[in-house]
């Protein structure tokens, strides 16, 4: 990833960190847990947030990580530190990809449709023994794909 990308990336997450924060504060205060409607609304909107953050601060940790050992090869004249440095760096970069394509699955916006229930209805119409197997067929299909 370039350090565009890494920077405009960097910069949407703290901005959730800030919301995520200012929606822990209004959480505890006498008046929104007055009003259960708000409270319910910023309680859901403090659990979408948490998995969020929590891949926010792991992500920052890899990147001071990352950071730490580029500066330790670059100053360092101990070959040992160094080459411990090397091998942090071999473990941190493909993780630090791997938690970038994470926290990119967790920033897509979630579909308002995805909270709502939907009710299916499967009846054997016209054909008797062979309509009722069909609807049975389906109905188990259906329900394997929910699971």
């Amino acid at each position: 990833m370039n350090t565009f990308t890494n920077m405009a990336l960097l910069e949407k997450l703290a901005m959730i960190k800030l919301r995520f924060d200012d929606v822990a504060q209004q959480i505890i205060e006498p008046e929104v847990i007055a009003d259960m409607k708000r409270y319910v609304k910023l309680n859901k909107e403090y659990k979408d947030l948490i998995p969020i953050v929590d891949a926010y601060k792991a992500y920052k940790t890899v990147c001071d990580n990352i950071d730490e050992s580029n500066e330790i090869l670059e100053s360092e004249d101990d070959p040992e530190m160094k080459e411990m440095a090397r091998m942090e760096l071999d473990e941190a970069v493909p993780r630090k990809a791997e938690m970038e394509e994470c926290i990119k699955v967790l920033l897509i916006p979630k579909d308002p449709e995805d909270s709502k229930n939907a009710v299916v209805e499967i009846r054997a119409g016209a054909g008797g023994d062979e309509a009722s197997i069909f609807a049975g067929d389906l109905y188990r299909m259906y329900t394997r794909y929910c699971e």
